[in-house]
């Protein structure tokens, strides 16, 4: 199978696991991987197995406690610019007097973008 294939799924498969795990610092990453490793191997399925094993192995070659908060402070860092560029684009759209039809998208955007910066400050370990 083509290498970039191979990468491709093996991040398809682990990023969910990451995502879900972040929360939980790399002991809770490490146990998520292992489970599905468990679950490949007694349904049979080699290939999926290879790739969790090169995840595991990168991941207990790379993650940190530190590595995981930097990252998610990072995605708090990103929300809170997104939600104030969305802020500034509706006040721009009520200064301007826009139709109330943009000005209900552009607070539709703000408080979209304000539930992903609640999501990405309870991402962060502590």
């Amino acid at each position: 199978m083509n290498v970039a294939v191979k990468v491709f799924l093996l991040g398809m498969v682990a990023y969910p696991m990451v995502c879900s795990a972040q929360t939980g610092g790399c002991d809770a990453k490490r146990q998520s991987i292992e489970r599905e490793i468990a679950y490949a191997k007694s349904h049979g399925n080699a290939k999926r197995v290879d790739g969790l094993e090169t995840a595991l192995a990168q991941m207990n070659a790379n993650c940190t406690d530190a590595v995981l908060r930097s990252d998610a402070q990072r995605k708090v860092a990103d929300a809170q610019k997104k939600l104030a560029e969305r802020e500034r684009d509706l006040k721009e759209a009520r200064a301007d007097g826009k139709s109330a039809k943009k000005i209900a998208d552009r607070q539709r955007k703000v408080d979209e973008a304000h539930a992903e910066l609640e999501q990405a400050q309870m991402d962060v370990p502590q």
